[in-house]
């Protein structure tokens, strides 16, 4: 008996860089994402191929795990890894996984560790909630895979809903699924993809987090604040008016990281409003902001992503839109006019070769419901 498993791509119109110092992000999850197809297996073998990359990955589900390989089936791993803390795994699968786009900024990362968790949760009868698959997938990424991520990527997955922006409080954990307004103009999201397809691993992007952790941790030694260890300081814990009295006194790489954070939590809650009003526009145009915020305060962004970006300012049709991931590579979405998509792809391409860059390839998609209100629902049994 064959099963099937989809686990979206997302995207994060606003909050981006903040799920990791516990702010408040936005995300959509869309149609396109990855398809895990597999067997249960008798015994304890995990045995799986892929559609994207190349090589053949086979493991034991029952032993641990505890290094890494250096290769796609880490992912893989690192979900078994997640697992085994929580749970005795017996059964394996044999399975292919492939993904519907280019790799790069879309979490790919994260949706591929959803997929894998709910296969291995299946084939050993274990159930789980929503949250509960988040966790472990954001743990297997966090603890095994090495990047020092928050739980935007996985919530957004596991919760999305269809026409409904989710809005998580990554210290709270609470949620909001807030549905579109019925006098929103109609719009679809444009992915443009760069080219870049590196790991975060070999990118800034756990120094980006360091450097948070490390503003919040000057503004409260200047508050005679009693500090905490580096991994349990965030700087949502930092009031803004503290940051605000200590800010000129900091390195300013440090100051600008938490500019970012503060004026990104800002850009949250009014681009909540403008949801929940229909206005497009200014959501479009917060989104906008959020992404020169992140050129220039949190300072990511290639040459490639920023020049799809500064071509996306100028094209007509466009809303707004960012750097879509963590910014290091990848792709940038927009929110367009679906009447000038067409046109929209022919301006985005024209200026990217007109930059003499590498080639740029587009896909469009729509907001997509995935999960229940009570739990995962994402494993589809095939005739």
């Amino acid at each position: 008996m064959q099963y099937h498993i989809f686990s979206p791509y997302r995207v994060c119109p606003l909050g981006a860089h903040v799920d990791h110092q516990h702010g408040l992000v936005t995300g959509f999850a869309i149609d396109k994402g990855v398809d895990l197809c597999f067997d249960i297996c008798e015994d304890s073998k995990v045995i799986l191929d892929s559609e994207t990359f190349s090589g053949h990955v086979e493991f034991d589900i029952a032993t641990p795990t505890l290094v890494k390989q250096g290769d796609w089936g880490d992912y893989a791993r690192g979900a078994k890894f997640a697992l085994q803390k929580r749970f005795k795994l017996e059964k394996g699968i044999k399975g292919t996984i492939k993904g519907s786009l280019p790799v790069g900024g879309l979490s790919s990362s994260a949706a591929v560790l959803i997929a894998y968790v709910m296969a291995f949760a299946k084939a050993n009868n274990i159930t789980l909630a929503a949250f509960e698959v988040m966790k472990i997938a954001s743990e297997a990424e966090r603890e095994y895979i090495g990047l020092n991520n928050g739980l935007l990527d996985q919530a957004c997955i596991a919760l999305g809903k269809k026409n409904h922006l989710l809005m998580l409080d990554c210290e709270s954990n609470e949620y909001r699924l807030i549905p579109k307004a019925d006098n929103m103009p109609p719009f679809e999201l444009g992915i443009f993809f760069s080219g870049l397809t590196r790991s975060l691993m070999s990118s800034d992007y756990n120094l980006r987090v360091t450097e948070c952790k490390t503003a919040a941790w000057i503004v409260q030694a200047y508050e005679n604040v009693p500090l905490k260890t580096h991994d349990k300081t965030f700087l949502r814990d930092v009031p803004e008016s503290s940051f605000k009295r200590n800010r000129d006194k900091m390195p300013p790489r440090f100051a600008r990281r938490a500019d970012h954070f503060y004026s990104e939590h800002k850009r949250v809650r009014e681009g909540i409003t403008a949801w929940e009003t229909g206005n497009l526009e200014w959501f479009g145009s917060l989104s906008k902001a959020s992404c020169e915020s992140s050129i220039h305060s949190y300072e990511c962004g290639s040459p490639e992503l920023i020049a799809i970006y500064e071509a996306m300012l100028t094209t007509d049709g466009i809303y707004g839109g960012r750097f879509s991931g963590a910014g290091f590579k990848g792709a940038c979405i927009a929110l367009v006019d679906p009447a000038k998509k067409e046109q929209i792809e022919k301006e985005i391409i024209n200026a990217f070769d007109q930059i003499g860059l590498n080639e740029i390839s587009t896909s469009y998609g729509i907001l997509k419901k995935i999960t229940d209100e009570d739990k995962i629902s994402l494993v589809i049994q095939l005739k």
